[in-house]
C-alpha cells in the first residue's frame, strides 16, 4: 500500500470534487505551491492512487433516462464462466458498473437504457442469449439520490 500524508489526502479530496481545479487553486486549498501540487498529482497518478480523470455526463442530456440494478446468478460457478461473464460486462456499454459479489447473486450490475423497450431488447441480447446465466432480477431505479465515485479519505 502506498503511504499517503495529510497533504496527499487534501489533494485527493479536492480533485475528487473537481478534477479541473487549477494548480494555483489546489495549492491555496492545501497550503503548497502550484508546482509542488503538480509534482504530487503526477506521483499520485504514477502510483495508481488516481486511476483516471473522467467527466460526469448528464444521463438526461444523452437520452439515458432509465437505470436498473440487476442481480445476476450464473448456472455454475466455474472460473472460466465467471471470467467470461466479467469480460462481457466490461465490453457492454449499457453496463455502467458491475460487481462480482457474495450472497444470493453472483453479480450486481448498474445498467442504463433509453426506456423500458430499450431495456427489454438489452435483456434479450445480454441475458437470454447467455446460456451461463441461471436468472436475473431487475430493480428499476425510481430516483437517483446520489451517484459518484468520491471516496472518503482518512489519514491519521
Amino acid at each position: 500500500m502506498i503511504s499517503l500524508d495529510r497533504i496527499d489526502a487534501s489533494i485527493l479530496s479536492a480533485v475528487q470534487k473537481n478534477n479541473r481545479i487549477t494548480s494555483e487553486e489546489l495549492g491555496n486549498a492545501v497550503g503548497l505551491s502550484a508546482t509542488a501540487c503538480q509534482r504530487r498529482l503526477k506521483a499520485l497518478r504514477k502510483d495508481g492512487v488516481i486511476e483516471g480523470d473522467v467527466s460526469i455526463v448528464s444521463p438526461k442530456a444523452v437520452g439515458r433516462h432509465v437505470f436498473m440494478l440487476v442481480l445476476v446468478s450464473l448456472e455454475r460457478e466455474r472460473a472460466d464462466i465467471i471470467d467470461k461473464f466479467k469480460k462481457s460486462i466490461r465490453n457492454t456499454p449499457e453496463v455502467m458498473t458491475g460487481y462480482y459479489v457474495t450472497g444470493d447473486s453472483d453479480f450486481v450490475l448498474v445498467i442504463t437504457s433509453k426506456d423500458m423497450e430499450d431495456y427489454e431488447r438489452f435483456t434479450r441480447r445480454f441475458f437470454y442469449e447467455n446460456l451461463d446465466i441461471k436468472s436475473f432480477k431487475t430493480l428499476v431505479v425510481m430516483d437517483r439520490v446520489k451517484a459518484g465515485f468520491e471516496l472518503p479519505i482518512d489519514i491519521e
